[in-house]
Parts: structure tokens; sequence; C-alpha cells
């Protein structure tokens, strides 16, 4: 490609091994796995005797299908037998093939989309696919990062390539400062009430603006996470400072000489003045208030100090019945305010929104505070090493202190393929990416929302911000 390119544009050149018929042989960097999308994969590969082409350039972890207590025991230790099954096969797998593996109770381990980044494996210009939709969340460093299918994580186990066909640009620009309470989720779940869920269908979008430059890397990774669920294949941030301050000294980058050649080279990841961007959208980062979800997907969504929308004000008759499918299942009143709905459930975690900063801006909040006496909070860091870091700064002890159940590391409740489940007809406030129907439990009822709200409608009882709380 000639001529101005975009940030995607480089990464995908500098990866393109060939084209035909208008699909690119592309090569992929670092390979992600987890015990769920896996097992298949490497039976596909003994069932052909094949190897693994390139064993360095993986990394698994357990972490979907994994209880949050008792992880010491390990896989032996799980009751359900499909979860038990699936745990062992790879542990299993990754010793044949000879892939680092940080199994289920290793304090490296967690959900893969923190311990990543965490380790320093996803690191900018890199190309990096994982069995999972929010691989998007590795986009924060300026890596083309996007989920794959069962088997097409054979075929990048085999052939360290994957075929993919080329996608288009979108830019959203985002100026302005974040008033307080104000987080990357807001901005993310904001952008989404913009655009819905498939106004980036098509494109990997690229994050700018002095909004996200302000971001950290935490931040970024929470506002790449959901690209996804924008209906983008991919979201994207250039590196700068704050990725290189937050890389540096992480056990898989580069040290002495070679960090400061990679730094040299990370620098050039950006997108040259003049690149075409076949959608642009700007946003005002004032304009962004805290949101929460009101129905069942991430788009349907309001601001916390705003009420639900109702359905017969829409012209379009498919969001009219969407919406109305939506307040039914939920069990809302159009017209009503969204603040005040009274919660049976907190679930602070996910692969969105575990990282040790969440946990500070969660335990800030709570401070000298208790949970609601009709509520269940549970937190659940995103890694070992979150988990250890918040045991050793007095987090973990604010949390318990202010009535939160403290877990280990896991996926949890956000895909509920594991023992936390929502019952039916439980209302839940959730720091998480999704709220479908059936989602964190069959006839649970999620809202969406940051770790600050969450926060404050634990210790509210019901949805509330941090102002509200007096």
């Amino acid at each position: 490609m000639t001529g101005p390119r975009t940030l995607y544009d480089k990464i995908w050149d500098a990866h393109t091994v060939a084209e035909d018929d208008g699909e690119t042989l592309l090569y992929i960097d670092l390979h992600l796995l987890h015990e769920v999308t896996s097992p298949q994969a490497f039976a596909g590969l003994a069932a052909a005797g094949r190897s693994v082409r390139r064993p360095a350039r993986a990394l698994a972890l357990s972490d979907h299908n994994v209880p949050t207590a008792g992880q010491a025991s390990g896989p032996a230790g799980v009751a359900d037998t499909e979860a038990r099954a699936q745990l062992e096969a790879l542990v299993a797998n990754t010793r044949r093939f000879g892939i680092e593996n940080f199994p289920m109770g290793d304090p490296r381990g967690g959900i893969v989309h923190v311990v990543g980044p965490e380790q320093g494996r996803s690191q900018p210009g890199m190309t990096i696919v994982c069995g999972d939709s929010h691989t998007s969340t590795h986009g924060a460093f300026g890596a083309l990062a996007f989920g794959i299918g069962t088997s097409e994580v054979e075929h990048v186990l085999a052939t360290q390539v994957i075929r993919q066909r080329r996608s288009r640009n979108m830019r959203a620009t985002v100026d302005g400062v974040l008033a307080p309470h104000v987080h990357a989720k807001d901005l993310a779940l904001h952008l989404l009430g913009t655009i819905g869920v498939d106004g980036a269908s098509g494109h990997v979008i690229e994050y700018a603006g002095t909004a996200i430059r302000a971001l950290s890397m935490e931040g970024r990774m929470t506002l790449c996470n959901l690209s996804i669920e924008m209906g983008a294949r991919a979201g994207l941030i250039a590196p700068d400072a704050v990725t290189f301050a937050y890389l540096d000294g992480r056990p898989a980058t580069p040290h002495g000489d070679a960090w400061d050649a990679a730094t040299a080279r990370w620098t050039a990841l950006a997108s040259d003045a003049g690149a075409k961007f076949d959608r642009e959208l700007r946003i005002d980062a004032r304009a962004v208030r805290p949101m929460v979800s009101w129905g069942t997907n991430p788009s349907q969504v309001v601001a916390v100090d705003g009420s639900i929308p109702d359905p017969a004000s829409m012209g379009d008759a498919d969001a009219r019945g969407a919406a109305e499918r939506a307040l039914a299942y939920m069990d809302l009143a159009p017209r009503a305010p969204i603040a005040g709905q009274r919660l049976d459930r907190v679930f602070i975690g996910s692969c969105t929104n575990s990282r040790i900063e969440d946990l500070r801006v969660v335990a800030d909040i709570v401070r000298g505070r208790n949970v609601a006496p009709h509520v269940r909070a549970m937190v659940v860091p995103g890694s070992g090493l979150v988990k250890r870091q918040a045991e050793e700064e007095g987090i973990a002890a604010t949390l318990r202190d202010a009535g939160f159940d403290w877990r280990e590391p896991g996926c949890s409740m956000c895909v509920g393929m594991n023992a936390d489940r929502l019952q039916p007809g439980e209302r839940c406030a959730a720091t998480s990416n999704r709220n479908f129907e059936n989602r964190q439990g069959r006839g649970g009822r999620t809202h969406l929302m940051s770790p600050a709200l969450a926060a404050a409608s634990a210790i509210a009882g019901r949805i509330a911000s941090p102002d509200m709380l007096g």
C-alpha cells in the first residue's frame, strides 16, 4: 500500500505473507490460548500428526471455567466434570506441544486478556489472536488483536498464519477532559449508545484525541475491550510514553539496548498525516456521563441520572421491538429513573475491569462504608498478581471490611461458565462487557457499569453513582 497509511494499515502490511482472491495470509506474533476453545484445536493437530509451528509465540491460561475459590487444588478440585476435563486437557496439551502455560493456581495466572499485557507479551505492532472475542483488549498497546474461532486456533497453531480479509478504517476522536467519576468504561458505553452494536461493523477502530491520550493503560484496555461490542474487528490506540512506561521491566519485554531499539521502532507506529479513514467520529469528552445499561445489549444505555427510554417514542420498528423485549426481560418500566433500581448482586471483575486501577477506584469509594445488607457483592481480581498487589496495598482488606466477597482470579460471573452465576430474577450491577439474556445465569438481569458505579451501587443497595452516596 502506498501513500499515507493508518496504524492499522501499517501493522497489516508488515504482517502480510501472501494475498489471494481478496484474502491475506497474515503472520501472527502472539497466540493466546484458554481451556474452552483450544481442546478441539489440539485434538485436530494430534489427529493429523502435526506439531505447533512456533510454541514460543503462544501462551496458555485457564480462566473461563475456573472456580474463584479453592484454586490451590488445581483442576482436580473442580466439581463440574466438563470444566475439569477442559482444564486438564489444556495442561496436557501445552505440555505435549511445549507451550508456556500458567495453570490454575499459578500466581501468574488469571484472565488471558489481563495476563498477556501484565507479562509484557502484548507489545506494539504485534498481531495477536485468541479464541475469545475480547482479544480486542490488546489493541490498547498499538497491536492488531482479534478473536478467532476454534478451527482458526488449530490453523494458527499449525502454521503461525491466518487467512483474513482487510477491514475498513474508522477513527473515533475524543477530545476534552472526562468529568469526575467518568471513566473509560463510561466512554465505551457512551460510544456504544451513540453508534450501536453494529456501528463499527467491518471496521477496525483507532481511538485518538486528547481524552484518549489522558487514559492510563488500564483505561485504554477497557476501551479497546469493548470495541468488539460495537461490531468492530479490533480497536487500536497508537503507542506512546504511557504505553512504554507500562511495558518497561515486564518479564517478556526487551531489556537494555534491545529496549531502546524497541521503543524507537514503536514510536513510529502512528497513523500518518493525511491517512484516509473510511469513517470518522468525534466525541466531546465533556458530554460523557457515568453510564448504565438498561437493556439486553451493551448499546442499550443511559446516563445514571437519566431515565429508562420509552419504546413508544422510538420511530424505528426494529429498535422499538428490541426495546420492548429488553424491558420485559429486565422487568423495567419505561420513563422510570435508572438510579434507584434495587439490586441483589454486584460483580466487580472480568477482562474489562479487573485490574489494579479498577480495584483502587472501588476501594476509594467503599472505604469506611458497608455493602447494603440485602446485596451479595463480590470482587474477582483479573490475575494472581493483581490479587497479590491488592492485598499488599490493603485494598483487599478494605473490600472485605466493607462486606465484599474477595475471590480468586478468573472470568467468574462475566461468562457464567463456572460456579459464579445469577439466579433467575436476580438483578446485578456488573463491570463486565455483556448484558445478554441469560449471560450471567439463566433469568439473571445484568446492568453494565464502571467500577466506580458498581462500588457506589453496592453501598446504596440500588443503582447509584458516588455523587449519590452523600
